[in-house]
């Protein structure tokens, strides 16, 4: 597929072909302002590039197979380097259960145009598909105070998430990739906040996304299945380097949000209770050895078209 537009939707996919099949038809009708697709499949096996076929056959979508699972955060790093090496101007981090609406994207430029592309990213407000917000894309406006205010043009913030997170190529270029080795969760508070202590950021609650997750409930440590105890490994180690960068007081709330959530495994886990407090003192204390390195764009030569 030939690049037609100054901004690219990179979305990354394992596994769940059904859901990404609206995902896309509904970036593919967005309305007053379109984008191209870089769709990043991180070795599903459940058919998914069979569902997409047609897609990539008449050019709708750039299909990118890892080769292996290297987990949302390895398929955002990949996906947000290939189109700054396409030449985007613009990319448009989604996850493949993000069903945008068709406005979506043109309030988000509408955003870039009143603020003069003066930002690090922007944020789209994502709902779950009752109509309430979704409590885990609620963006932050301070290490542990979430956003309340759904009225203004744009509300500034220091985190978000990879569900309609809105970046300017060179912002990417001068900050880094998101990194491959949180392979799961954090990876876009990480980035986002990576940002956001140099430069102003946004969320823009005109720009509406709808988060086809299964639930709204947050679900913790203390109440998750055993067989999903892996995932907080990551989750642990990896906010261990988020909230370090944030000195004294990241220390601090994070020596205290720790503490908590042992209290509540303590307290309210049903089962594995033991496994759950190991999870959690193992994984705070890898954090401590985990320095993963920021890797940056490399350009090939041609392709810089979006200064």
């Amino acid at each position: 597929m030939d690049t037609r537009n100054n901004v690219a939707a990179v979305v990354v996919t394992y596994n769940r072909k059904a859901m990404l099949r609206g995902c896309l038809e509904n970036l593919l009708n967005l309305k007053k302002m379109q984008c191209d697709i870089i769709l990043i499949d991180n070795a599903s096996t459940d058919g998914t590039q069979a569902e997409v076929q047609d897609l990539i056959d008449d050019g709708s979508i750039l299909y990118y197979n890892t080769g292996e699972n290297i987990g949302g955060a390895g398929g955002f790093r990949v996906g947000a380097e290939k189109a700054v090496q396409l030449g985007y101007k613009y990319v448009w981090l989604m996850d493949d259960d993000t069903y945008v609406k068709p406005l979506s994207l043109y309030y988000l430029m509408e955003a870039d145009r009143r603020l003069g592309g003066h930002y690090g990213f922007l944020s789209g407000v994502a709902y779950w598909i009752d109509g309430s917000v979704c409590n885990m894309n609620r963006q932050r406006i301070g290490l542990h105070k979430k956003m309340q205010d759904y009225t203004s043009d744009e509300v500034p913030i220091i985190m978000a998430t990879f569900v309609s997170f809105f970046i300017k190529a060179e912002v990417i270029l001068q900050f880094g990739l998101p990194i491959k080795e949180f392979f799961i969760w954090s990876d876009d508070l990480e980035y986002s906040r990576r940002i956001s202590r140099k430069l102003p950021c946004y969320a823009v609650p005109s720009s509406e996304v709808v988060h086809r997750m299964g639930s709204n409930q947050k679900v913790g440590i203390e109440h998750d299945a055993p067989d999903r105890l892996w995932r907080y490994r990551y989750m642990y180690r990896n906010e261990v380097v988020l909230y370090r960068r944030e000195g004294l007081k990241g220390y601090l709330y994070l020596y205290a949000r720790t503490a908590f959530h042992l209290l509540k495994v303590l307290f309210k886990a049903k089962d594995a209770k033991s496994e759950k407090l190991k999870v959690i003192r193992q994984s705070f204390k890898a954090g401590f050895r985990f320095h993963p390195q920021i890797e940056y764009v490399k350009l090939k030569e041609g392709n810089a078209r979006h200064d």
